[in-house]
């Protein structure tokens, strides 16, 4: 525990030296652009104020261009003073820019602080869940009455729709008979006499159309003209 408030102790005092000479600082160069009296005590003021109040916005509100730009632009008038007291600049004879950033300095950290004071901040609003409430017992659903139990058969012929009448297939249309010619028929009776002569029976419609080659229809008209 002692060793923890040491610790403490001494970033406090390392804050509070830094401070003062950073504050000195900034009082000196004020007071080298012009700033006499009170005035060159409130310019270190100012730059200190507007400093911690972009760095309370960025750990209060997380990262955002505006804090980050203030924070910057005030930490840049805070070490340009520290810079330009340490020799570097001949505080008898002060540029006239340098004047110039001093005397503007005022209205420029007003603009800064009420940015910092009233802007909203960059993050939107956590989205909340959307609850859905429980159904009240007055508002549940009043359950419906079961059907009554229908017989098997009952239930089978009124879901089984009647079929109508099968309708008769219409009859093929006859096929005519084709015509054959006389010297066709005559050369089917010699292959006919010559067939019973060596077999002793009568050709058949099936050897008669192997013989004479012709279609299955032809071969049973000219059987026909034989018989």
């Amino acid at each position: 525990m002692a060793r923890t408030a040491l610790r403490v102790d001494a970033v406090l005092v390392q804050a509070v030296i830094a401070g003062a000479l950073s504050f000195a600082h900034l009082h000196d160069l004020a007071a080298a652009a012009g700033q006499d009296g009170w005035k060159a005590w409130a310019y270190p003021v100012s730059v200190d104020l507007l400093l911690v109040a972009s760095w309370r916005r960025l750990r209060s509100d997380g990262p955002s261009r505006l804090a980050w730009c203030w924070f910057v632009i005030a930490l840049v008038a805070s070490l340009g003073a520290n810079v330009a007291t340490a020799g570097l600049l001949n505080l008898t004879e002060v540029p006239a820019w340098l004047r110039i950033l001093v005397a503007a300095w005022p209205a420029l950290a007003f603009m800064g602080g009420t940015l910092l004071a009233h802007s909203p901040t960059d993050h939107p609003p956590p989205e909340v869940p959307a609850t859905h409430p429980e159904p009240d017992a007055e508002h549940e659903p009043i359950a419906s009455p079961e059907p009554e139990a229908i017989p098997a058969g009952v239930a089978e012929a009124e879901e089984t729709p009647a079929l109508p009448a099968a309708e008769p297939a219409p009859a093929a249309p006859a096929v005519p008979a084709p015509s054959v010619p006389a010297a066709l028929v005559d050369h089917a009776r010699k292959i006919a006499d010559d067939h019973q002569a060596r077999t002793g029976s009568p050709i058949d419609t099936a050897t008669l159309r192997a013989r004479l080659g012709v279609p299955p229809q032809l071969a049973d008209a000219i059987a026909a003209q034989l018989t």
